[in-house]
């Protein structure tokens, strides 16, 4: 009796794969749901799992499994890591991952011991902010346009507040955008957050010295370089507690990544919120700049819900992250 299960978004299409796979006879013998499988499971997505039977597959998609060939261990971790660069790790990051592995574990590399493995190889980037961490003074969120900052901020306060913490004072610094602020004035309503526009930079400072509370500070997506950039950090200089987050999309290329995190490098960003996953089919390549940077990452985002769509940066989460929804098949060593 030959068993497989199949994840899919609906029983009817789990159904439909088993058929395909196993034949018209397949035998269903369960059905439950799951947490999805890549970065989805981790915040909260779900799939239909079914397990099917049959006498033997049937299948023409995939070839009849040959009998189990023993590879020496450096062939086996290498055929292991091609298939994590195809995925989209880099080399060097797959050939690490792959050693954290034992010589069993090589024989069935399963997207789970893969997954482990390479969180222990990125733990050291992933920050996430523990609850009932103290928050920064002065939160500054910098970031290319459409890079989601403005988004990103009321997902933090919703979630704050949600969790029964004091709200932050939310500060608006992208007079460039007028939608910005009307999203952010809105989110500061709901929340019952103070809210001010800091219009140039004596504004800003006076918006920072009359607050009473710590502070989430959006500003505009301009290039570091650009006058204005440069005069709010002059604002910033030498105030005590504040924190730069840089946000960036998950599909940023390894280069496109390499090109904005020498150009925001003057602004010694402390840590960085990873933002529209769901957009990307993996968030290798970033995290991959990020972890030759040695820059953190505090937060990743999937979506434009909030205050839903956000999740801390654990090393899982961002392991998650990198393999995307690589199938079980596509990992597996036979």
């Amino acid at each position: 009796m030959f068993v497989k299960r199949f994840l899919r978004p609906t029983v009817r299409e789990a159904a439909a794969a088993a058929r395909e796979a196993l034949g018209p006879h397949a035998l269903v013998l369960s059905t439950e749901l799951v947490p999805a499988p890549g970065w989805r499971g981790w915040i909260g997505k779900r799939v239909v799992a079914l397990t099917a039977a049959a006498d033997r597959p049937v299948s023409a998609s995939r070839p009849k499994a040959s009998a189990p060939r023993r590879s020496a261990p450096a062939d086996a971790r290498a055929a292991v890591a091609a298939q994590l660069v195809e995925g989209g790790l880099d080399h060097d990051l797959a050939m690490a991952t792959v050693r954290r592995l034992s010589r069993s574990e090589l024989t069935s590399a399963t997207i789970e011991l893969l997954r482990e493995a390479l969180a222990e190889e990125i733990a050291p980037i992933a920050s996430a902010p523990a609850a009932g961490d103290s928050v920064p003074a002065i939160e500054v969120f910098l970031g290319p346009t459409g890079a989601g900052k403005t988004t990103t901020i009321a997902k933090i306060a919703a979630q704050e507040r949600a969790a029964g913490h004091d709200a932050r004072a939310l500060i608006s610094a992208d007079g460039s955008r007028v939608g910005a602020i009307a999203q952010l004035r809105t989110h500061a309503a709901v929340i019952g957050a103070p809210f001010r526009i800091a219009d140039g930079a004596e504004d800003l400072r006076d918006a920072l010295d009359q607050a009473r509370r710590p502070v989430m500070l959006d500003t505009a997506g301009r290039l570091p370089t650009d006058a204005a950039v440069v005069e709010l950090f002059s604002v910033l200089r030498g105030r005590p507690g504040v924190v730069t987050s840089l946000v960036l999309p998950a599909d940023t290329s390894a280069s496109a990544a390499a090109r904005l995190l020498d150009r925001y490098a003057f602004t010694r960003p402390d840590r960085v919120v990873i933002t529209k996953l769901d957009e990307a089919t993996t968030a290798a390549p970033l995290v991959t700049a990020l972890c030759e940077r040695k820059l953190a990452v505090s937060f990743v985002a999937a979506g434009p819900h909030v205050p839903e769509d956000l999740t801390r940066a654990t090393p899982h989460v961002l392991a998650a992250a990198m393999l995307g929804d690589l199938p079980e098949e596509a990992v597996a060593c036979h």
